[in-house]
């Protein structure tokens, strides 16, 4: 083993035990400070541990900052779409026009393109319902009316804001 392999295994393995430290925290602060169920906890964030190894490797290309500043934008965001969702549904006349929208990603099909589209359908309000070969986006909006081009745009930049290359070359 030369020192480059070696620091690169205790990078990994540093990476792996903060992993299961923090699923060992969330443990605690779901199930409370007990002794009597630590050894279940140990077990559970084990698990957590390895399968979040194989749907998020510790190489992956995800930024924590990036997923920050993602979750800071989409929080306040979403609390406004389902804000306006339940305006429109208490409405007695609902003023709505549902049709569809479309957006044209510079995502490659793949996990990304599909991450997008994920994170599009937790928008109250849209839908994305299919993906072309080209990259376009069919979304089924509760509201043509209101300007959707846009905010998808924006939702595209702050999604590959949380990939350290934009996963333009995945």
């Amino acid at each position: 083993m030369n020192a480059v392999t070696g620091a690169r295994d205790r990078t990994a393995l540093f990476a792996l035990l903060v992993r299961a430290a923090g699923f060992l925290v969330l443990w605690i602060v779901l199930m409370g400070p007990s002794l009597k169920d630590l050894p279940l906890g140990m077990v559970a964030a084990a698990a957590a541990t390895w399968a979040s190894t194989a749907l998020w490797p510790s190489d992956s290309d995800v930024s924590v900052v990036g997923v920050g500043r993602f979750v800071l934008r989409f929080l306040p965001q979403s609390v406004a779409a389902g804000v306006d969702v339940a305006r429109h549904a208490f409405k007695p006349s609902l003023d709505l026009e549902p049709g569809f929208a479309t957006h044209r990603t510079a995502l490659p099909p793949g996990m990304a393109r599909g991450g997008l589209c994920a994170v599009m359908s937790l928008q109250p309000g849209k839908l994305p319902v299919a993906v072309a070969r080209d990259g376009t986006i069919e979304v089924h909006c509760l509201d043509v009316r209101q300007a959707a081009a846009g905010p998808m745009a924006a939702d595209e930049a702050a999604f590959t804001g949380m990939l350290r290359d934009g996963m333009r070359n995945a």
